[in-house]
């Protein structure tokens, strides 16, 4: 019951227009279907196979979010149902995710994830790398793959104006883009522990999950 209450509290702080995908990485099957059958169906792993395996395990109408950094080997696994990856900083994952789209006669949505970070170990492009792969010709051939969004990842730190910046950074450019002519409609910005600050700045999509599920882990294998 902890989970729905969680899950209420959060939903009434975010506008109808802002989606809400619990991270579930690292939680019990049960904690996932406590929320499912309370109506929410947006759920986020970071590895590959234990998505996979909950997948099996659960309703088939969930949709499933990739969060992690994505390996190009691992992309297989995933093809058949994934909803959207988020995760996307290389052509040549693009391309992969292209081919095994193709095997499943599917179109898989993807975000492109911008480094705003100043930490060395965050992922992503800076946004004019971003922006010659939205125009590339190489991305215009991949059928089977939709660029719908871009994602970032502020600093971790407790300086409230350092995040507020990186995420005011990356709603400027994603509006630049859309200027531009492509067809973006995620801002995907905002965890568990900057949301708030996130929604400030144009953020549509969240991603939260110790502030829904609480910290209780378990061991999973990729």
């Amino acid at each position: 019951m902890f989970i729905y209450q969680n899950f209420k509290d959060i939903k009434k702080e975010l506008p109808n227009d802002v989606a809400l995908v619990a991270v579930s990485k690292t939680k019990p099957v049960a904690d996932i279907l406590e929320a499912y059958r309370k109506g929410h169906r947006d759920f986020g792993e970071n590895k590959v196979q234990e998505m996979v395996n909950k997948h099996e395990q659960l309703p088939g109408d969930i949709r499933w979010h990739m969060i992690g950094h994505v390996q190009s080997n691992k992309v297989k696994y995933m093809a058949s149902f994934v909803t959207l990856i988020h995760g996307v900083d290389k052509l040549s994952t693009l391309k992969e995710i292209n081919k095994q789209a193709i095997k499943h006669d599917r179109v898989i949505d993807c975000l492109l994830q911008v480094r705003i970070a100043r930490e060395e170990t965050k992922f992503g492009l800076p946004f004019e790398q971003v922006q010659d792969l939205l125009e590339s010709q190489e991305l215009k051939e991949l059928d089977h793959v939709r660029i719908t969004g871009l994602m970032g990842m502020a600093t971790f730190t407790d300086d409230v104006e350092q995040i507020a910046s990186e995420f005011k950074g990356l709603q400027s450019f994603f509006q630049e883009m859309k200027s531009r002519g492509h067809d973006l409609k995620i801002l995907s910005m905002g965890m568990s522990g900057d949301y708030k600050i996130a929604l400030k700045h144009g953020s549509n999509m969240v991603r939260i999950g110790s502030a829904l599920f609480g910290d209780r882990n378990y061991i999973a294998q990729d």
